[in-house]
């Protein structure tokens, strides 16, 4: 059996293409939400967050033969924890890394390396600040806006535990924009202007992540961007489902699946 660490886009393609040729597979998303959209694809589904421990105990209970970590190129605790879990019971991981969206030379796209750094960037560059990285370090923005007199808007999912989380932190409703992505040019250049945006933060995730549409849309406007740069890419890892499926094929031990 192959467990697939899902939670995107690609990871549930990843999972269809697996059954498609006929694996086993076991799918993993963080959120009930996640694990439904992973269910239509005809996966056995697990949801919840996995600890090193859970992994290995998974990986031993249900005879797994192989990890494949599709979970978001930013989620870097996730893909220490699965790498650490097959080091510890000897079994192949694979990491599926789509690759980033190609950013054009542009004096209002400033590059960081780090949360904080973002935050101290944006700061500079606006007083209304549209923050489209997640919930997972909002607060790290959000004190640096506070410190600096800035509005933050924040575009996040609209699950209840997420919009609970933004108010807790102090957000007001007028300062959340509760809304599954990816976005079109369109709709972000209308969100953008709709909350009077003067910069934009977001994540290199790629086209399907909605990169592109986010720069653009931006650039239009005349607003400069602040983008997260990527963590390391670890070296066995692929960048395209056709890439996976091959290696995935060309292993030998894998006809037990």
């Amino acid at each position: 059996m192959i467990l697939v660490l899902s939670g995107t886009a690609d990871g549930r393609l990843i999972v269809q293409d697996l059954i498609n040729h006929g694996y086993n597979v076991l799918a993993s998303a963080t959120t009930p939400y996640g694990g439904e959209l992973l269910a239509r694809h005809g996966a056995e589904v697990i949801t919840g967050k996995l600890s090193i421990n859970d992994m290995v105990a998974l990986i031993k209970n249900r005879h797994i033969k192989l990890l494949i970590d599709a979970t978001h190129p930013y989620a870097q605790q996730v893909s220490e924890n699965a790498r650490q879990a097959c080091a510890r019971t000897q079994i192949p991981y694979l990491r599926y890394q789509r690759e980033e969206s190609s950013l054009p030379q542009h004096p209002l796209i400033h590059c960081s390396n780090s949360y904080e750094e973002a935050a101290q960037q944006a700061v500079r560059h606006g007083k209304v600040i549209f923050l489209t990285t997640g919930s997972k370090t909002l607060n790290i923005f959000l004190n640096t806006a506070r410190q600096h007199g800035a509005r933050l808007v924040v575009r996040v999912l609209p699950e209840p535990e997420v919009i609970q989380h933004c108010r807790q932190l102090g957000l007001s409703p007028a300062d959340i924009v509760a809304m599954q992505g990816p976005f079109s040019l369109e709709l972000n250049r209308a969100l953008f202007k709709q909350y009077e945006a003067e910069v934009v933060v977001t994540k290199n995730s790629g086209t399907i992540g909605g990169t592109d549409t986010k720069v653009a849309a931006a650039l239009e406007l005349g607003l400069p961007v602040v983008i997260i740069s990527r963590p390391r890419v670890p070296d066995n890892s692929v960048t395209s489902r056709q890439e996976l499926l091959k290696r995935i094929n060309n292993e030998r031990m894998l006809h037990r699946l």
